[in-house]
C-alpha cells in the first residue's frame, strides 16, 4: 500500500486519486484539499473558476512576488472509468510491484502530487524569480481551464516567462506536438416515406458525402501532406469517430451527426482545413438538398482547439530541462497538451514529466515509484537553478 504520510508524493498521490475527479464532476473538493496544503506551509493562491462555479483553477506563487519565473502546470480532471475492467478500485491508490494504480495517477496527478510535496523544499530555496504552481480543470475535455487561467494572467496578474507542463513523457524533454480541432457536423435533411426518397432529403447520405471527403483527405495527407520528423505520423491526420442518424428503415432520415478531428503538425492549420470542409459541402453537397428544401444542409460545431507546441530546441528552457532532468536529446510528440496555450499566451513551454502516456485513459492506469522519484528530483533540481548561489 502506498504511504499515508501526506507530506511525500506517494501521500499526496493517494489523496488526489482518492476524489473522484473525473471531467463531468465537480473539483473542488480536490482543491480544497489542495488550499488546505498549502495554507498549512503558508503559500498564497489564487482560483479562477468555470461559468457554473464547480470546476476551479489553482495559481500558487512560491518566491518573490515579481514577474518572470517558471510555473509547473498539471491538470487534476480525469476521464471516465466507465465501462472499464479494473482490478483494484479505481479511486484509491494501490501500490504493488513498484507501482501506483489508481485513476489519473499517471495522467497526470502524479506530477501534481510531487510538486506539492516539493513546495516545503522550494520555499526554503533563496529564489530570485518564483515558481508558479498551475493546477487546471478540462484538459480531458476541451482544456477550458487553461484558457482560463491565460486570460486571468492577461489581467494584469504575475505572468512566468517559462512553464513546463508535467504530462507524462518518461522525464524526457518534449519540445513540439500536434494541435486538434475537433468537429460536430450535423446534416439537416427532409424527412419522408422511403418508397419516394425524391420527396425528402437524406442526411444520411448528405453526411456520408462529407465522410467520404473526409476519408479522401486522410488518404491525402497521408501521401502528400507536409512531413515534419519526429512526428508519428509525420504529418497531420483527420478523421472521423463517430456518427449517428435515423430512426426507422423506411423513413428518409432528417438528421444525421458525426464527430471528426484533425491533428496537425506545427505550420498546418486546422481551422483553414474546416474551411475547406464547409467549401466542399456547400459546393458538391447542400446544392442537391437545396434543390429539393432550401432549409436543408450542414451545421459545423467546433468543439475542441488546441493549438499546437513548437518550442525552438536552442530555447534556454530546452537546455534548463536538459540539466534537471539528465536527458540528453528532446523529443516530439503526436498527442495535445496545454502547453501550445501557453505558449501563445507568451510562456516559452515544454513537456516534461513522469510515466508513459501508454499507460493513461485504460483500466489499471498506473505509474511506476521510480519515475515518481526521478520527477521528485527534476522539480527541485529546476527550481534550484532560480535561487541564488549559497
Amino acid at each position: 500500500m502506498p504511504a499515508t504520510d501526506q507530506t511525500s508524493t506517494a501521500g499526496i498521490l493517494e489523496a488526489l486519486v482518492g476524489f473522484d475527479t473525473t471531467s463531468r464532476n465537480s473539483n473542488l473538493p480536490l482543491i480544497d484539499w489542495v488550499r488546505a496544503y498549502l495554507d498549512r506551509h503558508e503559500v498564497g493562491y489564487r482560483l479562477t473558476h468555470d461559468e457554473t462555479g464547480r470546476k476551479a483553477n489553482l495559481h500558487a506563487i512560491i518566491g518573490p512576488e515579481v514577474e518572470g519565473g517558471l510555473a509547473l502546470s498539471g491538470h487534476v480532471d480525469t476521464v471516465p472509468v466507465d465501462g472499464q475492467a479494473w482490478s483494484t478500485d479505481p479511486f484509491r491508490l494501490t501500490g504493488r510491484d513498484g507501482r501506483f494504480y489508481g485513476r489519473g495517477a499517471v495522467d497526470m496527478k502524479g506530477f501534481v502530487a510531487s510538486c506539492l510535496a516539493a513546495v516545503p523544499d522550494l520555499k526554503a530555496l533563496a529564489l530570485q524569480r518564483p515558481v508558479h504552481l498551475f493546477i487546471s480543470y478540462n484538459e480531458e475535455v476541451d482544456c477550458e481551464g487553461a484558457q482560463v487561467l491565460v486570460r486571468d494572467l492577461e489581467q494584469g496578474r504575475l505572468k512566468p516567462s517559462l512553464c513546463v507542463i508535467g504530462e507524462p513523457s518518461g522525464m524526457k524533454p518534449i519540445t513540439a506536438h500536434k494541435g486538434r480541432l475537433s468537429v460536430r457536423v450535423t446534416a439537416r435533411g427532409r424527412p419522408g416515406h422511403s418508397s419516394q426518397p425524391a420527396l425528402g432529403v437524406n442526411a444520411i447520405h448528405a453526411a456520408s458525402e462529407a465522410i467520404a471527403w473526409i476519408a479522401a483527405e486522410s488518404r491525402r495527407l497521408q501521401a502528400e501532406g507536409k512531413r515534419e520528423d519526429g512526428f508519428e505520423p509525420p504529418h497531420s491526420t483527420i478523421h472521423t469517430g463517430l456518427v449517428e442518424g435515423g430512426s426507422i428503415l423506411n423513413i428518409i432520415p432528417e438528421r444525421a451527426v458525426f464527430e471528426m478531428e484533425w491533428r496537425t503538425i506545427p505550420g498546418d492549420d486546422a481551422e483553414l482545413e474546416l474551411d475547406r470542409l464547409r467549401r466542399h459541402a456547400a459546393a458538391a453537397i447542400e446544392p442537391w438538398m437545396h434543390a429539393v428544401d432550401p432549409a436543408t444542409g450542414f451545421d459545423f460545431e467546433p468543439l475542441h482547439l488546441l493549438p499546437p507546441l513548437s518550442l525552438d530546441p536552442d530555447h534556454a528552457l530546452v537546455a534548463l530541462v536538459k540539466q534537471a532532468s539528465g536527458a540528453n536529446a528532446h523529443g516530439k510528440v503526436s498527442y495535445g497538451t496545454e502547453a501550445g496555450i501557453y505558449q501563445n499566451a507568451g510562456i516559452a513551454s515544454i513537456v516534461c514529466g513522469p510515466g508513459d502516456i501508454a499507460q493513461a485513459h485504460k483500466a489499471d492506469e498506473w505509474i511506476a515509484r521510480d519515475q515518481l522519484d526521478a520527477c521528485d528530483g527534476f522539480i527541485r533540481r529546476l527550481a534550484a537553478g532560480l535561487a541564488r548561489p549559497a
